[in-house]
């Protein structure tokens, strides 16, 4: 896709007003909000976790708002079948011949931002018919494929707590998601400034900032930003320290049960790319990867039992790691 360097340079400028017009609602959490553009940026999905109450829909629905694109929301029960969201064929008749025939009926995932709300809520069968719409950007029904609009997102929620009645997602599409972005509670400044404008009556006008055409070249765009093979050497190393069986490192060989596969190291290039660019630059330095590491593995280290008993988590991990795996020695 050819694109001029005004125009490359006017779409990326519209980033920055991305994320201020999400803030027009969503008080504080620029890291979060980095790491979603990031996402949308790379072409991949998210995943965001945090406790009820810390407007992960609003969130979603703001985003799908600043972007002039389709938006959808499913809210995930136990109940919910994989035709509800894929969609079903219906029995039609032309009333012309009065011939009889079956027609596809799209279902709420063909649009462009799919808000899956409380993912975790719903049977792993139904879970399960996301797969290929995340990794193949299509779905298949009665034999047939069905092509999703691009670009295509997925926003999926779920809660830490509360997890009787739960169905926790698999490992394999855990992996699917591109980052696993957690939500904490705001500062003090923060929760007065929410107090403040989410209890009047005056509502922020979202404006669309960007379309489907330019996201699209973004995505393009991301890809063919620059990263130098000293820094592709030492992502290698850190993916491969996290598996317990090629790591140097006493402390994964002590805490962690499986580590990430080479998908990881993907999602962890290409995020820095999209980070890279956000921040304005055409070339990805240590501080990307870095920055990255945490969305990227947070879900990809599984650790082991006792891990779990003495409350060590995969980001403890990931920060042992970034201090103990060598880093390039030239400048970057």
């Amino acid at each position: 896709m050819e694109i001029s360097e005004s125009t490359l340079k006017t779409i990326i400028a519209k980033l920055p007003h991305l994320k201020n017009e999400i803030q027009k609602v969503i008080v504080g959490q620029d890291e979060v909000l980095d790491e979603l553009v990031i996402a949308l940026m790379a072409g991949g999905h998210c995943l965001l976790e945090g406790v009820p109450g810390l407007a992960k829909t609003l969130m979603v629905r703001t985003m799908s708002q600043a972007l002039d694109l389709s938006f959808r929301r499913i809210q995930f029960t136990p109940d919910l079948m994989p035709t509800d969201i894929i969609g079903t064929e219906i029995l039609e008749e032309d009333h012309s011949t009065g011939k009889r025939f079956f027609k596809f009926n799209k279902g709420p995932l063909f649009a462009n931002i799919i808000l899956a709300d409380e993912i975790n809520r719903t049977p792993p069968k139904t879970q399960s018919a996301l797969l290929e719409a995340m990794q193949e950007f299509e779905v298949t029904y009665g034999g047939q494929t069905y092509p999703l609009d691009r670009p295509f997102f997925i926003l999926a929620t779920q809660n830490p707590i509360e997890q009787a009645g739960t169905y926790p997602l698999p490992e394999a599409q855990l992996d699917r998601f591109l980052l696993f972005v957690k939500i904490g509670y705001p500062s003090e400044q923060e929760e007065f400034g929410i107090l403040s404008s989410t209890t009047g009556s005056k509502k922020p006008v979202i404006e669309p900032v960007l379309t489907a055409e330019e996201i699209i070249q973004i995505q393009s765009l991301v890809r063919d930003v620059s990263i130098s093979e000293d820094l592709i050497i030492y992502t290698s190393k850190l993916i491969r320290a996290t598996r317990p069986d090629t790591t140097q490192t006493d402390f994964v060989k002590e805490w962690v049960r499986w580590g990430a596969g080479p998908r990881a190291g993907q999602a962890l290039i290409l995020t820095s790319k999209a980070r890279a660019l956000l921040k304005g630059r055409y070339a990805v330095i240590i501080e990307d990867l870095h920055a990255m590491a945490y969305p990227v593995l947070r879900h990809r280290i599984l650790v082991n039992f006792k891990a779990e008993a003495e409350n060590v988590t995969a980001d403890q991990v990931t920060a042992e790691l970034i201090k103990s795996v060598a880093r390039p020695k030239v400048k970057i």
